[in-house]
């Protein structure tokens, strides 16, 4: 089987088998999803509210799954999306860092 678009879906295939691609594709989804979101969006809440973020996040990874086997690259756009959002948190961290330092001087 081979998907123009999604290096990961092939890869899963080629070194797995097709046995369970569905839930190796969720599992690396869920963990994509969640660096993003804590990278990206995410703010303090009490537990209950960060538990049921988590799984509504869950059940969207599930349906992007489903598009992820499809072969569009669901997978790959999360990656991506998880390096952006780290170079930006990592510059901003930096940025934060000089500027307590110039103005403790």
């Amino acid at each position: 089987m081979t998907n123009k678009f999604s290096f990961f879906m092939d890869y899963i295939i080629n070194h797995f088998g097709t046995d369970h691609v569905f839930w190796i594709l969720f599992g690396l989804n869920l963990i994509f999803g969640a660096i993003s979101y804590k990278l990206g969006f995410a703010r303090k809440l009490p537990l209950l509210k960060d538990v049921f973020v988590y799984i509504m996040l869950a059940v969207g990874t599930y349906i992007l799954t489903i598009f992820s086997i499809f072969g569009l690259p669901i997978t790959e756009s999360l990656v991506i999306i998880a390096i952006v959002l780290a170079i930006y948190r990592f510059r901003l961290h930096q940025q934060r860092k000089e500027r307590n330092k110039s103005n403790e001087a």
